[in-house]
């Protein structure tokens, strides 16, 4: 059976707290932010920048608290304080599509989970 692409988890208008040039690159993501949307590091993410219209895929570090920290040269693609949406996939059969339920977290202006919603 063929295996399809779905949402496996989103954090939406999450807020940019760094952009470090200097770093090996991925986003650094707080830990509190990890255990609400169900990331864990070194899963592949996209990241959509909502302020300038970027998009780009890296990869999962761990930081502290709420911290949405872009590293690498993908900082060249966000400033402190843009909005970003990040996202993961997951693959699976298309017939498992119908019970399947991704993990949406709306954060407020300082990245804390306002709530997360299974769909």
């Amino acid at each position: 059976m063929p295996l399809i692409q779905a949402l496996y988890s989103k954090i939406h208008r999450a807020v940019v707290t760094d952009a470090n040039l200097n770093y090996e690159g991925s986003i650094t993501l707080g830990a509190d932010l990890l255990k609400a949307s169900k990331l864990a590091p070194f899963m592949k993410v996209d990241i959509l920048n909502i302020n300038n219209g970027a998009r780009f895929s890296t990869y999962v570090i761990e930081g502290a608290g709420y911290e949405v920290c872009i590293n690498g040269a993908a900082s060249r693609l966000v400033q402190k304080g843009d909005l970003v949406i990040i996202v993961a996939y997951v693959s699976l059969p298309l017939e498992d599509l119908p019970n399947h339920k991704p993990h949406i977290v709306f954060v407020d202006h300082n990245n804390a989970p306002k709530k997360d919603i299974s769909c």
